[in-house]
């Protein structure tokens, strides 16, 4: 009986030691899988840092020199038919971010591609490429050569109301600058023709009011975009309702911004909507939004209403800074210092070596003075490179052009509209 006892408890020591041993074995499992989750996640971490995408526009501004930074802000224009010794100093040392060509730089077709080849190739010492920019709106505002056939004005286009023949005229206007060489077009007018009175608009607006010049200038933005030229809406808030042109004096409106928003600055909103990447403000002085500095200048107009109202997030540049309404008003090193610190990313300056110059001196001295903060100068340039990036904007030189093609295009677009 004894042994029987003796035996059970042996037994029962067994099954208790053995369950007592898997208990501890659970324990270190359960230990080690934590273990394991905490080294899982630890890699996914790791794994999610790594993949984390890189801004390598960033990485290209890390390594510009100051110059460099302040040159993509000025978009230059030149004098001459051919390449001279200050354009090449403007853009092989001041290393300015664009050109603009006018009527005075313009003598024939070959002339023109010449030039537009020249300019890229005095920039190839360069890592960034230029803008070859050009105001070509069709009708009285053409820079095209004599050969090449005048294109219909805003206001004949926006009669017909018909947006395909918009798109369709946006398209041939990107084929035809493109194919000399330009990359940029400061064009569609999205300014309202809403004062008989207005010297500067007037047929450059498709129409008198905001739906007819939003649904037409949309549709232009979009034809010229997909030819790969950038298309520059102008002229923000909107030059419509003026009777002094900017170009020799400084217009002043008097409306209240409610009305500016609902009217005025309405077809900027739609284009903003529509996915508009550059947005030119003009000289005129809002004297109820802001009674002290014009919209170019006026981190009220640039930077409250068209960047955190509207949503902009592309690039802005001022209308020509050596316009009589900047130049008769402002010395051009503190407007280009007002204009950038108001939220502009580039100046426009179109008239005169000796102005870019002191542009660019302007911007200096105001960084270094601390007047212009770095991350400001940053942001502006990050926007610059986004948008050469985006729509690849190389250095590469144009052989040869057809003007007949481009002729015979606006031959059917001119048929369509008569």
């Amino acid at each position: 009986m004894i042994k029987k006892i003796i035996s059970l408890m042996l037994v029962i020591s067994i099954i208790f030691m053995v369950a007592c041993s898997k208990e501890k074995n659970g324990e270190v499992e359960e230990g080690n899988s934590q273990e394991e989750h905490m080294i899982v996640d630890k890699e996914e971490d790791d794994q999610e840092v790594e993949e984390k995408p890189v801004d390598e526009i960033q990485l290209k501004i890390n390594k510009m020199s100051l110059e460099e930074k302040i040159g993509q802000l000025l978009l230059v224009g030149i004098d001459g038919y051919d390449m001279n010794d200050p354009t090449a100093d403007l853009i092989q040392n001041y290393r300015v971010g664009g050109v603009i060509l006018y009527g005075r730089n313009v003598k024939g077709t070959k002339q023109l591609l010449d030039l537009t080849n020249a300019l890229k190739t005095s920039n190839t010492a360069n890592n960034i490429p230029l803008f070859i920019s050009v105001d070509e709106e069709g009708g009285a505002v053409s820079r095209s050569p004599k050969e090449v056939k005048k294109l219909p004005t805003a206001r004949a286009i926006g009669k017909t109301e018909d947006v395909d023949l918009a798109y369709e005229v946006g398209n041939l206007l990107g084929a035809m600058v493109k194919s000399f060489g330009y990359n940029m077009n400061f064009a569609p007018v999205l300014d309202i023709d809403s004062n008989p009175a207005n010297p500067v608009i007037e047929k450059r607006s498709f129409g008198k009011t905001p739906d007819i010049v939003s649904k037409m200038g949309i549709a232009e933005m979009k034809g010229m975009a997909s030819e790969g030229v950038i298309p520059v809406v102008k002229h923000f808030p909107g030059h419509g309702d003026t009777s002094v042109d900017s170009h020799i004096g400084l217009p002043i409106i008097h409306h209240e911004l409610e009305r500016i928003m609902d009217f005025e600055a309405a077809p900027f909103k739609s284009a903003i909507e529509e996915g508009a990447e550059v947005v030119m403000v003009a000289h005129i002085l809002l004297k109820k939004i802001d009674a002290e500095k014009p919209a170019s200048m006026s981190k009220v107009i640039i930077t409250d209403i068209l960047r955190e109202n509207l949503g902009f997030g592309g690039v802005v540049i001022t209308d020509d800074m050596t316009m009589g309404a900047i130049s008769k008003n402002y010395d051009m090193a503190a407007a280009v210092v007002s204009a950038i610190n108001a939220g502009a990313d580039i100046i426009l300056v179109g008239h005169q070596y000796e102005n870019a110059i002191a542009a660019f001196n302007g911007i200096k001295k105001g960084i270094e003075e601390g007047r212009i903060k770095m991350d400001r100068l940053d942001e502006s340039v990050h926007r610059i490179l986004s948008l050469k990036n985006k729509y690849n904007i190389k250095n590469t030189l144009v052989e040869s052009m057809d003007v007949q093609k481009i002729n015979d295009r606006i031959d059917k677009v001119m048929d369509k509209i008569n």
